[in-house]
Formats: structure tokens, C-alpha cells, sequence
């Protein structure tokens, strides 16, 4: 192998990702595209304004400001979802989102924190997924 062809093995052993089955990828993207599609609704829903997630804001106590930041960092990362570079970065920003949820849900607001929990798993489940590999 002459040095220009041994650096580009290199290169690309280096660069390509961990093996994964084609079945594997698929229900990846799945559960990406799922959770993002979750996430875009429900942020979307706290930038617009809708009512019952004011009251819900409201009763939490901190202020709206804390309900556009919320619905601001669910939209991002949804976005950042949809991203294979970048996904690990939204699902890293989306696990203390949803760990504050359920927190919420327990001891401040009530209500079934279930979709929070299943929103908690897919997100560590996609960060586990495309953490950076050395």
C-alpha cells in the first residue's frame, strides 16, 4: 500500500461509524424522526402560546419566560434530531428538559409524566446511539 492509500484507510477507518445493521439504522431514523416529530409539536405548541400549556406554566411558577425557553430548546433540538451529525447534541439537550418534566409532573404540576418518561428514554437512547466514538 503506498502512503497515500494507507492514509485514506486511515482516514476513513477512523471516520466511519461504529458497524450497524441496515435494521438497525432504519429503526434508528424511526425513532429520530418520531421523537423530533414529538418534540417540534410540543415546543411548538409553548411558542405559540396554546392555552393549556400557559396554565400549566403558570402553575409551575417560574414565569413564561421559562415556557419560551422550554418550547425553544424542544424546536432546536428536534431540528438537531433530524441532523446525523448533530443529533447526539439535541438528545444531549433534550435529557434534562425531559428529567425536568417528570420532576414537574411528580411534584408540581401532576398529571401522567409516562410521555415524558417514553420522550426520557428515546432521547438517552438516541444519544447513546450517536455519541461520538474515538
Amino acid at each position: 500500500m503506498t502512503t497515500t492509500s494507507a492514509r485514506t484507510a486511515n482516514w476513513q477507518t477512523a471516520a466511519a461509524p461504529a458497524s450497524r445493521s441496515r435494521a438497525g439504522t432504519i429503526v434508528l431514523w424511526i425513532v429520530q424522526i418520531a421523537t423530533a416529530g414529538m418534540f417540534l409539536m410540543a415546543g411548538s405548541s409553548k411558542l405559540a402560546g396554546a392555552p393549556a400549556l400557559v396554565g400549566v406554566f403558570d402553575a409551575i411558577g417560574i414565569g413564561q419566560w421559562f415556557r419560551y425557553l422550554t418550547g425553544s430548546i424542544e424546536v432546536t433540538s428536534a431540528i438537531l434530531l433530524l441532523i446525523p451529525s448533530l443529533a447526539f447534541f439535541g438528545a444531549l439537550l433534550l435529557i434534562p428538559t425531559m428529567v425536568g418534566a417528570i420532576l414537574t409532573h411528580l411534584f408540581v404540576v401532576g398529571g401522567d409524566p409516562t410521555p415524558a418518561i417514553v420522550l426520557l428514554a428515546a432521547s438517552v437512547g438516541i444519544a447513546w446511539t450517536r455519541r461520538p466514538r474515538q
